[in-house]
């Protein structure tokens, strides 16, 4: 018997123990593939929470799989997919809890999209679809590492990341503004420094504009920052400003 052979009879076999833990171990691989990735890059959901969900979808789908044929035998007509499409849905919830908002940067939708994915490779692996789920898991992988290289590629064309440094007469005030303009403006401001001065307050902070229009959004974030009363100076950072 050749490999091809051993490996289409292993697919189509009944789903007996064996075959279970046949899926239950290739549900476990694609969830620590994609969970190493997430894991290695520091994102909230790790190795072992993809696996739980993957494990997890693929549990439910033998679950119906093993409905559908014992209750098949009595007459009834079950939906083997029913209790799976319950998980695709159930794991945006799931997802939902690594979206983080920090002013108008959003982080966390691809580590949501992963464990959605994730769920969903889980699921093949239970109606035991190995191939798919294989294949899956390797384009999964391939669009979270060589994709993002090339994204990060292409965003330094479109991106104006800079330092300032403000000083001011009120800081609760300045630090208001800087969070607001950068919205208004399409952008994101992180602070990294606010020190007291004799004279007053002293912000350093980093301000980020994308977009194909990002020049004139730093410009009129800029002059808005520059032209408020409580500024007493604005200006972008040298290479050799102490946070």
């Amino acid at each position: 018997m050749s490999w091809s052979d051993l490996w289409n009879s292993v697919v189509q076999m009944e789903p007996g123990l064996g075959d279970i833990c046949l899926r239950l171990l290739c549900a476990m691989l694609v969830g620590m593939v994609i969970g190493t990735e997430r894991e290695y890059t520091h994102r909230p959901a790790g190795m072992r929470t993809h696996i739980l969900v993957a494990l997890g979808a693929c549990v439910v789908s033998v679950t119906g799989e093993l409905l559908f044929r014992d209750y098949s035998a009595m007459g009834a007509t079950p939906d083997p997919a029913r209790l799976s499409a319950q998980v695709i849905t159930g794991v945006g919830f799931l997802g939902a809890g690594t979206i983080l908002r920090e002013g108008a940067t959003v982080k966390g939708l691809t580590t949501a999209a992963s464990l959605w994915a994730v769920a969903c490779l889980g699921t093949a692996c239970g109606f035991g679809y190995y191939t798919l789920a294989i294949l899956g898991m390797v384009l999964i992988f391939i669009t979270l590492t060589i994709f993002e290289r090339i994204q990060l590629r292409l965003m330094k064309t479109v991106k104006n990341d800079e330092v300032f440094v403000l000083e001011t007469s009120d800081i609760s005030a300045s630090l208001n503004r800087i969070h607001t303009t950068a919205s208004q403006e399409k952008g994101s401001a992180q602070i990294l420094s606010a020190k007291n001065l004799e004279s007053g307050h002293r912000v350093v902070f980093r301000a980020d504009f994308g977009g194909r229009h990002n020049k004139n959004h730093r410009q009129r974030f800029f002059d808005t920052l520059a032209s408020a009363p409580e500024t007493v100076s604005f200006q972008q950072a040298g290479e050799d400003v102490r946070v």
